[in-house]
């Protein structure tokens, strides 16, 4: 038996694809992230996952970059042991668990309202876990969290749904709040974005949410924000993990890598990357 959901904006419906593509791949013979809990809220909600018939490489990308958001919280913490994480448009990621703080952390799930109403009926709770209701546009809800402690924040699927400016605005405000950190998120390269607003149908309607026109220059973030630097760029098709892919989806990743890989600027174009900056 599912909850009642609110009807929901194209920015607040792309929280299926990432939930559903974990319960996904949960379901693999050999996950990739083996995020039980998502299966779990997926049948809590009542959610059809029929609406998904991801592709194991689609399956596989969600995964990895969820994973690989996952492992720099994780080695963040291990370096800040009283570190702030933010997890924004955390939809119904139950990355705290993955992770796994110590109670020395504070951990963040930020989405809207409505969302976060949703996440306190289906995922459990846990100590030093808050859940902010807020329009990440709005100036007033960073108000709510301590500025003097390191700072780790994460986002995943967030940037096509967050204007340019908005955008701009928001790390603007995240660097300036806090004394120092780190801001770790999935690039979306602007061909990617192309393909989702004239593909709608492979999409449906989180196409209709998309706003941000995406970037290919990992380094243009640190034109916008001063003081944030890029410390590592990660290619999720290019990690070990890749290896147990279909033969036929490893081929063809294995010749446009090869293709692409005299040309880094190129492969960022075709590629889903995770980018890791510092401020």
């Amino acid at each position: 038996m599912g909850i009642t959901l609110p009807a929901f904006t194209p920015a607040q419906n792309s929280l299926w694809l990432t939930l559903c593509g974990r319960a996904l791949d949960s379901r693999l013979p050999h996950p990739f992230l083996a995020d039980t809990m998502a299966d779990e809220i997926v049948s809590k909600v009542g959610y059809d996952l029929a609406k998904f018939p991801l592709l194991k490489s689609k399956l596989f990308d969600i995964a990895m970059r969820a994973k690989k958001l996952d492992e720099v919280a994780r080695d963040f913490i291990a370096r800040h042991p009283d570190a702030v994480v933010l997890d924004l448009g955390a939809g119904l990621d139950s990355r705290v668990f993955r992770v796994n703080p110590p109670a020395t952390v504070d951990w963040y799930d930020v989405d809207f309202p409505e969302i976060v109403a949703i996440r306190r009926q289906v995922i459990p709770q846990r100590a030093n876990a808050h859940g902010i209701g807020a329009d990440l546009n709005d100036e007033q809800w960073l108000n709510q969290l301590p500025s003097d402690r390191p700072a780790m924040i994460v986002a995943d699927g967030l940037v096509p749904f967050l204007t340019q400016d908005g955008l701009v605005s928001l790390l603007t405000r995240l660097t300036s709040h806090f004394t120092g950190g780190e801001l770790a998120f999935n690039g979306y390269p602007k061909l990617a974005v192309w393909v989702v607003k004239h593909y709608p149908r492979a999409f449906g309607s989180i196409a209709d949410g998309v706003v941000n026109p995406g970037f290919d220059d990992p380094l243009e973030p640190e034109r916008w924000v001063p003081g944030l630097k890029l410390v590592e760029e990660s290619f999720p098709t290019r990690t070990p993990e890749a290896a147990q892919l279909p033969l036929g989806i490893r081929l063809v990743g294995s010749l446009v890598s090869g293709l692409l890989s005299r040309s880094p600027a190129t492969f960022r174009r075709v590629s889903t990357t995770v980018l890791r900056y510092r401020f």
